[in-house]
């Protein structure tokens, strides 16, 4: 593999004072939350400049316990430790190396999925799994097994990690892959961070020749034929995704937009286009300021945008960058704060095929009678799960709703819960904010075999988490 020339940022995170190895790690009390704003809490954090400066404190940290925290994306409390530590890696970012025949890159945790396109795509690699944001770690796509468009061919992020090195409470570090130390491998994808700290990553992209992708859009009346649609025809795509109208009722219950693609080839762009087929073309971004006024997100603003959005659209093919088409959000920055201080719960669940259709219907009927405005719903095909121990996605569906904070949510938070357990399905443990350790149980079979795997990598409970002790997985704070 040959060594990658390091960015001002990688320089940046080399650069270290001779003394700081002696220097005790130093943490400042910050109150923290997750992306969807939703409580926040006081934990104290360290930022650690290298990997040494990273093992230094897991070491020697004062707190009874701590977790990794990337660019703080997850919707909930997996990277938020009240009154513990948190770790961030965002410092810990250099690409390290890269195999240009294979496509196969090794970089550090902290390394985002924005800066893997930013130096792979002019050279002709995407990353091959990504999820909705690419404002998301290395680390955290682990920690959290993420998944995209593409779960119904290509899996989820463990599909495209080739190996990892994790450093674990002992301060031993172990080489993972489906070969070496695989039942970490698999405890650890997926595991929110619990298994200990991932230092580094080899990562296998995907040859692309272009920036753009072509997606056909096509409405669906209601939720059968949505589903029909994608059971027909998904296989002929490589991504696959629809919005769905979370507050249509009756025959208009799951009313859709597919939109489904593949990757552009550079001989199909039109020109200009063509003469720079690999360009990224960054696309200005818009921003909200401040933190919006509660409630402008309600039944009767998201209904009015749900119907008009829906009767804009009409069947068409179209060529699409690949910023707007896997990251529509992120083109607006702090867009969180639309839903005003008190935040909102980002709520996923996935169901199995033999129960997905009456599953996902009995949430949007649940959303629907309460007039609980979600803003964004998000339906998706998942294929076969894979061997993860806390891994979310199974084969059939997923359905996932912004919900604004009011004080009805938590109640119906509980409720949609007993829906999912109703119809055999499971919850993103990287979004809610709320399920207990009862229903986490039932979701989760293999918990007692990931409990088994942390007492044995860490018996004195010292990577956790707000999360872990919300699911009764470990880390009492003395």
């Amino acid at each position: 593999m040959s060594l990658v020339e390091p960015r001002i940022s990688e320089v940046r995170s080399e650069i270290a004072s001779p003394a700081s190895a002696a220097t005790p790690p130093r943490g400042i009390e910050r109150s923290l939350s997750g992306w969807s704003n939703y409580g926040r809490q006081t934990c104290r954090v360290y930022r650690p400049e290298k990997i040494p400066d990273l093992a230094r404190t897991v070491a020697a940290a004062s707190e009874r316990t701590l977790i990794s925290r990337g660019l703080g994306r997850s919707y909930n409390d997996a990277a938020l430790n009240a009154g513990g530590a948190v770790v961030l890696s965002e410092r810990l970012n250099r690409l390290l190396a890269f195999d240009a025949r294979t496509g196969e890159l090794q970089c550090e945790a902290g390394v985002s999925i924005g800066e893997i396109i930013e130096f792979g795509l002019p050279r002709g690699w995407f990353p091959a799994v990504t999820p909705g944001t690419k404002f998301v770690t290395v680390g955290g796509a682990i920690a959290a097994d993420v998944h995209g468009k593409n779960h119904h061919r290509d899996g989820s992020f463990a599909s495209c990690v080739r190996e990892f090195r994790l450093l674990a409470v002992s301060g031993e570090t172990l080489t993972c892959s489906r070969r070496e130390n695989a039942e970490v491998f698999w405890a650890t994808l997926g595991g929110m961070g619990l298994t200990g700290t991932v230092l580094d990553a080899k990562l296998a992209l995907q040859a692309v020749s272009s920036a753009y992708l072509t997606v056909d859009y096509r409405r669906a009346p209601n939720l059968d034929a949505a589903l029909e649609e994608f059971a027909a025809r998904d296989r002929d795509y490589a991504y696959s995704v629809a919005w769905i109208d979370g507050l249509a009722r009756g025959k208009s219950l799951g009313r859709s937009v597919l939109m489904r693609g593949r990757h552009a080839a550079a001989t199909e762009l039109p020109p200009p286009l063509a003469d720079r087929p690999l360009a990224r073309r960054p696309r200005p971004r818009a921003s909200v300021p401040c933190y919006l006024p509660g409630g402008l997100l309600n039944s009767w603003t998201v209904r009015a945008f749900n119907a008009l959005y829906y009767r804009r659209q009409y069947d068409r093919q179209a060529l699409v960058h690949h910023d707007a088409f896997f990251y529509p959000l992120d083109g607006v920055s702090h867009w969180n704060r639309l839903y005003g201080r008190r935040g909102f719960a980002q709520y996923q669940a996935a169901f199995p095929e033999a129960t997905g259709r009456q599953g996902v219907a009995a949430l949007l009927e649940k959303l629907s009678s309460c007039k609980a405005a979600s803003f964004l719903a998000v339906l998706k095909t998942f294929g076969e799960g894979n061997e993860g121990l806390l891994s979310f996605p199974i084969k059939g569906h997923t359905l996932a709703l912004d919900l604004p904070h009011s004080g009805r949510l938590p109640a119906l938070m509980n409720e949609l819960d007993e829906i999912v357990l109703a119809h055999g399905g499971r919850v993103y443990l990287a979004k809610n904010p709320r399920l207990g350790r009862w229903a986490f149980q039932r979701m989760y079979p293999e918990a007692e075999r990931f409990r088994r795997v942390l007492d044995r990598l860490d018996p004195d409970e010292r990577f956790a988490s707000s999360l872990s002790r919300r699911l009764g997985l470990r880390g009492i704070i003395e």
